[in-house]
């Protein structure tokens, strides 16, 4: 039996973290990025699917990739291509607004890629996963994941700066949605997509797409959404250093359970908000030693 492993399909970035217009720290980063390597941290086999350049940036991403228990084979190293960088600014909450310099004509998969099988699980989003200019490519290796009985897991994260792409790339977020077993967005996701601001009406407008909808609107309620009906998860309230990884890591630890066995819906959503929480608690775009250590002791 082929063993269990999570790939993740997605950017990367190197992000710096500025408090008071002035930097605090850099870490590599990207949405999908920052799961994988939460996961690879507590043990997961995994591997990501990515594009970066022959820079300096380039090494220190593939780097810290193979530190943290994450293949990099399927990293596409391009020449003459510069690295993404993301400056991540934190607000009096230590929420963060974000100023991205990238090339998005730039980015090609030209590199190795993988086979999937039914033991897969794939994990993508963002504009990684609807970006045109690499369509072709990431549609197909979805589509053939799907098609080998793979779990797919998508987190829309669509922002406000590419709603002059939107009519050119819907119908790519809602094949994603088709696929995918579940699908998770925030409020402000669906806002930018369909102009609807409230859950229930969001869950009618995709339910032809989606499965499992995991709707998450920051401090208020987290509601799942499936055939069956809607649960509604009230979010601990907790003191935060940084939110840049939150719903990352809420990605991460969902997955996490998933792997573990753990099937029931409340136990998944608890364990994907310990790891949220533990990100927004530190410096940093992925789970800390602690939580590390606790999940090796842990009975799971």
């Amino acid at each position: 039996m082929t063993k269990q492993r999570v790939i993740g399909i997605g950017e990367t970035v190197l992000d710096i973290l500025f408090k008071n217009d002035q930097p605090l720290k850099a870490v590599p980063g990207g949405s999908t990025f920052n799961s994988i390597v939460s996961l690879g941290r507590a043990g997961v086999e995994c591997a990501m699917l990515t594009e970066a350049g022959s820079d300096h940036i380039g090494d220190i991403i593939c780097k810290f990739l193979v530190e943290n228990g994450v293949s990099q084979e399927f990293v596409c190293r391009h020449d003459g291509v510069k690295s993404h960088i993301s400056l991540a600014f934190l607000d009096d909450n230590n929420d963060a607004q974000y100023v991205f310099y990238k090339d998005h004509a730039s980015v090609s998969l030209d590199g190795l890629l993988p086979k999937f099988n039914k033991n897969d699980i794939v994990l993508f989003g963002s504009f990684f996963a609807i970006n045109p200019n690499i369509r072709s490519v990431v549609g197909s290796m979805l589509r053939e994941a799907h098609n080998a009985g793979a779990w797919l897991y998508y987190d829309v994260n669509f922002r406000k700066s590419h709603l002059a792409d939107l009519p050119l790339v819907l119908p790519n977020i809602e094949e994603n949605m088709r696929l995918a077993d579940v699908v998770r967005g925030s409020m402000d996701d669906f806002r930018f997509l369909y102009d609807i601001n409230e859950k229930k009406a969001i869950y009618e407008r995709v339910s032809r797409f989606c499965k499992t909808l995991i709707l998450t609107d920051g401090a208020n309620d987290i509601c799942v959404f499936t055939q069956a009906g809607c649960r509604a998860y009230k979010v601990q309230p907790i003191t935060t250093v940084s939110t840049v990884g939150a719903g990352d890591n809420f990605n991460a630890g969902y997955i996490y359970a998933k792997l573990k066995g753990i099937d029931s819906q409340d136990d998944m959503i608890e364990m994907a908000q310990r790891w949220s929480q533990d990100v927004c608690q530190q410096l940093g775009n992925n789970i800390s030693d602690e939580l590390v250590e606790w999940l090796k002791n842990s009975e799971l």
